[in-house]
């Protein structure tokens, strides 16, 4: 009897997950794809400003050089201002953080955008800082921490279903089950990260080109990349980042369709 209660009981719990996974759907004006989101642009941006400070703490703070920051600030706002980034309801802000020795860049809900120095240091011209920039304006307007949200709430769910549905307080081996499905959660979170990743650099393709700098410095870019990961890096399956080298193939084949009459002249390398 008390499996059978636990088994309807776990039920409910994936039943309502998956019911509000699936009923909270918004399309994206940006990319006019039908996401499963269940916060608002509004609820996005608030979270965003709210994390900026802690995250920045993270890395040291801001970094004090304001000549650097300042270039990194202008940059980021040029490809708001001359691409249709500027019609989103976002607010973007690009800031330059103190690491030195953290190679990395990233953007919070709503329009926070962090480079660390270590990143920054590595790059050797305009259009290389332009297309980390542009691949992190990609991760806000597609959405995809909101998208994140909503996948770890399933997530969630779901794994807390399995976990309530094969536990046995009298067979403590039983929790084998739920750590298994808590793994499983957790490689598809992955998963979906690197189509986030890859589909941000389809979108800073455009919008580097669209603002005046030349995509193809995000080849650079992910040589850079490749180079800071000093070959460390396990199966590409097991990264929430595709493998730097793969992503170069996915850049060309992106600029192809962009170009298809090759690139205009004059963009900023």
């Amino acid at each position: 009897m008390r499996a059978i209660i636990k088994f309807i009981i776990a039920l409910l719990v994936a039943g309502v997950s998956l019911i509000s996974y699936w009923c909270n759907r918004q399309e994206n004006e940006f990319t006019g794809e039908s996401q499963h989101v269940d916060i608002s642009v509004e609820q996005e941006i608030a979270l965003g400003l709210q994390a900026a400070p802690e995250m920045a703490s993270q890395y040291g703070g801001l970094h004090p050089d304001k000549q650097a920051a300042a270039e990194v600030k202008a940059i980021g706002q040029r490809l708001v201002a001359n691409t249709n980034v500027s019609e989103t309801p976002y607010k973007f802000d690009f800031h330059l953080l103190a690491d030195e020795n953290t190679v990395n860049a990233f953007a919070l809900p709503g329009g926070q955008v962090f480079i660390t120095a270590g990143l920054l240091r590595k790059l050797s011209s305009k259009g290389q800082l332009a297309g980390v920039l542009g691949h992190e304006i990609g991760h806000v307007v597609a959405r995809h921490s909101a998208q994140q949200l909503a996948k770890a709430k399933l997530t969630q769910g779901l794994t807390g279903a399995a976990a309530i549905a094969t536990y046995d307080p009298d067979n403590p081996a039983s929790q084998t089950g739920a750590i298994a499905a808590a793994m499983i959660g957790k490689l598809v979170n992955m998963r979906y990260g690197r189509e986030d990743e890859l589909e941000s650099d389809r979108l800073a393709v455009r919008l580097t080109g669209q603002a005046g700098y030349d995509p193809r410095a995000m080849i650079e870019v992910m040589r850079v990349l490749e180079e800071a990961s000093g070959g460390a890096r396990g199966p590409e399956f097991a990264q929430t980042h595709p493998n730097p080298g793969n992503r170069i193939a996915e850049i060309e084949q992106a600029i192809r369709q962009e170009y298809p009459e090759g690139l205009p002249k004059g963009l900023v390398q």
